[in-house]
């Protein structure tokens, strides 16, 4: 017979896959604060779930603005949040992204043509959903290279350019190729970002 050790440690067993389902993080995984409201640096995050890479991106017509280098972004998750996107097509709370900026370098050992990413680090920024600690649920928070954050104002057009163009919960899951197709199949994609997408075939000629 089992004992009630054994059927306490079955039962452990059970529920920890339905509670990631559900969107129940470990702690592990969750934002950490300081007294004064900044963020601790999740210093493991490139243990984390890599999403993409972007190179030399802007969201602006005028250009990145870094004529003098080129600059590469990648772009992380925590695990457990990863999980629930994959199974229900939504972030769920105390999710953290990490986006990661280094130098892109072109001519070193061996490598003649193309770019490689540099071990220098320009920026890490997060963009963290905490339902019960921000008002709009999301907010992003700049590092400069020390142990904790400060909370980026939510005046900044950070926070807009999401909320416009994100095409899952205010998310730029439109750069994640390996998770756009989930939320495609999920029909979680975003109804501004929907119109988005479909405005440049509306004003093409019959």
């Amino acid at each position: 017979m089992l004992t009630t050790a054994k059927v306490a440690l079955v039962l452990m067993a059970l529920l920890v896959p339905v509670a990631k389902f559900l969107g129940v993080l470990e702690p592990e995984g969750e934002p950490q604060y300081t007294s004064d409201g900044q963020m601790k640096f999740p210093e493991h995050y490139r243990e984390w779930v890599y999403l993409s890479s972007g190179f030399d991106m802007s969201y602006s017509s005028e250009g990145s603005g870094m004529a003098d280098h080129h600059m590469f972004d990648n772009t992380f998750v925590n695990p457990e949040a990863y999980k629930v996107f994959v199974a229900t097509g939504h972030w769920p709370d105390k999710t953290v992204i990490v986006l990661e900026s280094r130098m892109a370098k072109g001519r070193g050992s061996i490598n003649q043509k193309g770019n490689y990413q540099d071990e220098q680090i320009m920026g890490v920024s997060i963009h963290v959903r905490d339902d019960a600690r921000f008002p709009g649920k999301w907010a992003f928070f700049g590092f400069d290279g020390g142990q904790t954050g400060k909370m980026i104002p939510t005046t900044a057009t950070c926070y807009s350019c999401h909320q416009d163009h994100g095409a899952v919960d205010s998310t730029f899951v439109q750069f994640y190729p390996t998770l756009l197709p989930i939320a495609k199949a999920k029909e979680t994609l975003a109804a501004r970002y929907l119109k988005e997408i479909m405005a440049p075939e509306e004003k093409e000629p019959l």
